[in-house]
């Protein structure tokens, strides 16, 4: 392993929280809107073009181009592109969120695992405010262990960096009981709060992630479900 991923391994483990994504999102129906979408009922996938929205549960996922494939066990994997695609998910008994910006996103219901591939950025969200920031050229998301992996060189590119700013929250404690401390990557960036404990929002504070409503289950037909 080399040293620039090493270093964001330990210093990821400063701040990891003991708590998952949505566990609820695994169970809800995956809806899609799109402009055009062209379906292969024989490879069970169908490729969604122009202004495409994801939604299943918290997760919401937008580009402009996403091809969705159907597995017989319901599950999926999505690959979304674009200038800028775009991943959001709720964290598991939280106001928190985890966002994250791409030029490719590649999304695996089944392991529930992110990779984030060109220009990759991932926040970690507390009442719309970022409060962790990772950048690199590849970034994989585990959902289920929420541990990432970073590899500051996209493919095809000769070299790269990661970054990640770590900073202790107001009680100077950090996640895990861990003493707080700040930090910062080549290239600074916004800062990683660390905290003890889930953080409510205050009253009136803008929550702006909720599971999916607008779109109702019969219309996941389009998927190839």
């Amino acid at each position: 392993m080399n040293s620039p991923r090493l270093a964001v391994w330990l210093a990821l483990a400063l701040f990891c929280l003991p708590v998952q994504a949505e566990r609820a999102d695994r169970d809800k129906p995956t809806n899609i809107e799109a402009d055009k979408l062209q379906y292969d009922d024989v490879k069970q996938t169908t490729v969604f073009t122009g202004n495409v929205l994801l939604t299943k549960g918290t997760i919401v996922i937008r580009g402009d181009r996403l091809v969705l494939r159907q597995f017989p066990d319901g599950l999926q994997t999505a690959v979304a592109t674009g200038k800028r695609a775009s991943f959001r998910q709720k964290r598991e008994g939280m106001e928190q969120i985890i966002n994250g910006f791409a030029n490719e996103i590649d999304y695996d219901s089944r392991s529930e695992t992110l990779k984030l591939t060109g220009d990759g950025l991932i926040k970690r969200l507390e009442c719309d405010v970022a409060i962790d920031e990772i950048t690199g050229g590849v970034i994989v998301y585990n959902a289920q262990s929420e541990q990432f992996t970073v590899d500051g060189k996209a493919p095809g590119e000769s070299s790269g960096r990661v970054r990640i700013v770590i900073q202790p929250r107001p009680d100077g404690k950090a996640e895990g009981g861990a003493p707080g401390g700040a930090g910062s990557g080549a290239g600074g960036g916004s800062g990683a709060r660390a905290g003890s404990g889930p953080a409510k929002c205050p009253a009136g504070a803008p929550v702006s992630l909720k599971p999916a409503t607008r779109l109702q289950p019969a219309q996941a037909a389009a998927t190839g479900r």
